[in-house]
C-alpha cells in the first residue's frame, strides 16, 4: 500500500506541475484514505490557488490535519498558503510598495518560516525555508537587500532539487535585472526555464519565458519580446493559467511584469 500510495502521490504532482489541477485533484480523491494523499491534494490546491486566483488550499490543509498529517510538510505548506493570501488575496491584485500591513502579522510569518529553516528534515527542506525567508524579505517587508542571500542559501541547499534551484535562481535574476546585470539575469534566467522545463513545471516555465521577454525588450528586440509573450498568453489561457495569462497580456500593452511587483514565485 505504502508503494501504491507514493506512486499516486507522485503521479498527481506531476499532473498539478502541468497545470492538470482538476485532474490531479480527482486522482488523489479517488485514492485510499492515507494522510500523504490529503497532504498531496493541499499541495494541488495550493498550486492552483496561485496560478488560478481560487481559494481552495485551506479546506485542503484542514482536511490533512484531520487525516493525520500534521509535521513539517505540513507546516510548510501552511506558510506557504498564507504568504499567498498576504501577497495575492483572492479577487485581489499585486499593489506596489511592502505588502504586510500588519508588522506583528509579518513578524510570526518569519518566525514560522525561521522555526522551519531550524527543524528541517533535510537540506532541501530547510533550502525551501529559506527560499521563503528570502520572498518575505522581498516582498512583504520590501527589505531587497537582505533577500539575496536567502536564495543564494536555497540554491546552494538544493542539490537534486530542481524546483528549488529554479526559484532560487528566478528571484536572484529578479535582483540582477534590479541592479541593471542583464547578462547575469539571462544565464540565470535561461537556467531557470530550463530546469522549470525539466522537471515538468508547465505554468511556471510559461512564467518565466515571460521575464525573457522582458530582456529581450530590454535589449530591444521589441518584435521578439512582443512574439514571446504572445505565445505565453495563448499557452497560459489554454490551461487556464490566468495570472500568467494577465501578465502577459499587461506585458503585450506595455507593462513591465518586474516593476514594482512580487517577484512572483512558482511553489
Amino acid at each position: 500500500m505504502t508503494e501504491l500510495v507514493d506512486e499516486v502521490v507522485a503521479a498527481a504532482l506531476e499532473l498539478a506541475g502541468g497545470g492538470r489541477w482538476e485532474r490531479a485533484l480527482a486522482l488523489l480523491d479517488a485514492a485510499p484514505g492515507d494522510p500523504r494523499i490529503a497532504l498531496a491534494a493541499a499541495e494541488v490546491a495550493l498550486e492552483r490557488d496561485w496560478w488560478v486566483g481560487t481559494d481552495t488550499a485551506g479546506a485542503r490543509l484542514a482536511a490533512a490535519e484531520e487525516a493525520g498529517a500534521k509535521g513539517w510538510a505540513w507546516d510548510f505548506l501552511g506558510l506557504r498558503n498564507d504568504y499567498l493570501q498576504l501577497i495575492h488575496p483572492v479577487g485581489g491584485s499585486f499593489q506596489p510598495g511592502p505588502w504586510g500591513k500588519d508588522p506583528e502579522l509579518l513578524a510570526r510569518l518569519q518566525d514560522r518560516a525561521e522555526l522551519l529553516r531550524r527543524t528541517a528534515p533535510g537540506p532541501a527542506e530547510a533550502g525551501w525555508a529559506e527560499m521563503y525567508l528570502g520572498l518575505i524579505a522581498d516582498n512583504l517587508r520590501a527589505d531587497r537587500e537582505a533577500a539575496p542571500a536567502h536564495y543564494e542559501a536555497a540554491l546552494a541547499a538544493a542539490g537534486r532539487d530542481d524546483v528549488l534551484a529554479r526559484e532560487a535562481l528566478r528571484h536572484l535574476g529578479d535582483h540582477d535585472h534590479d541592479n541593471g546585470d542583464h547578462a547575469t539575469a539571462l544565464e540565470r534566467w535561461r537556467r531557470a526555464t530550463a530546469l522549470g522545463a525539466g522537471a515538468g513545471r508547465v505554468t511556471g516555465t510559461l512564467s518565466q519565458q515571460l521575464l525573457l521577454a522582458v530582456l529581450a525588450r530590454d535589449a530591444g528586440d521589441e518584435a521578439g519580446a512582443v512574439a514571446l509573450a504572445g505565445e505565453v498568453r495563448r499557452w497560459a489561457e489554454a490551461l487556464g493559467a490566468v495570472r500568467v495569462r494577465d501578465n502577459a497580456g499587461g506585458f503585450l500593452t506595455g507593462a513591465d511584469p518586474t516593476a514594482a511587483a512580487p517577484s512572483h514565485p512558482n511553489i
